[in-house]
């Protein structure tokens, strides 16, 4: 684990860059890829309702259902491979989780836009377990406050736990990033509340 900012206002997070040997690591993208069924959703703005620039799935335990961006979130169930990762970063993490959505970012025109994952049923200071496998692409944090900017290069076989206060005084994206031809996985694991 490395903690990589040195000065006061930082994220709370638990960062292992190598925390899949490669070959795993090969061998978990090519499975995740082929086993889980893949969507592109759209989301709602101003401009109407557009697709999202990545495809989309989303698996768990059957109440772990969940809505963001307008979009909600029947979970298919767990395939395979991503039963298999979760165990893994349940075991790393020291947290249960129940549901994972996992982005495939095709190439670097793929992205994810500025956004916390601070919606209701996540709970106020949620664990987000997240596993990167194919290209290395930039993650950012931004400070909601100060605006303190922080970037971290998430490489193949990487896992990144976010904890605390992270989700309530910092937003992050994947920017687009033109130079990138390869495809990205990243699976963002989480407990979702169930409402009923």
């Amino acid at each position: 684990m490395f903690d990589l900012f040195d000065d006061i206002a930082k994220p709370e997070i638990d960062w292992y860059p190598g925390w899949l040997a490669r070959a795993a690591a090969d061998a978990l993208f090519a499975r995740v890829i082929d086993e889980v069924s893949w969507k592109q959703d759209s989301m709602l703005t101003p401009a109407g309702r557009v697709p999202f620039p990545r495809l989309t799935a989303w698996e768990g335990e059957p109440e772990a259902v969940y809505t963001y961006s307008g979009v909600r979130n029947v979970p298919d169930p767990w395939t395979p491979a991503v039963l298999e990762l979760k165990d893994a970063v349940e075991a790393s993490s020291a947290t249960a989780f129940n549901s994972v959505l996992v982005n495939r970012y095709r190439n670097g025109a793929d992205s994810m836009g500025w956004h916390a994952d601070k919606e209701a049923e996540l709970g106020r200071e949620p664990v987000i377990a997240s596993v990167s496998l194919g290209a290395t692409r930039a993650f950012q944090f931004r400070h909601v406050k100060t605006g303190a900017l922080h970037t971290l290069e998430l490489t193949h076989g990487s896992l990144l736990v976010m904890r605390g206060r992270t989700q309530l005084d910092w937003r992050h994206r994947v920017p687009k990033a033109p130079k990138v031809a390869g495809e990205r996985l990243n699976l963002t694991f989480r407990a979702i509340a169930s409402r009923g």
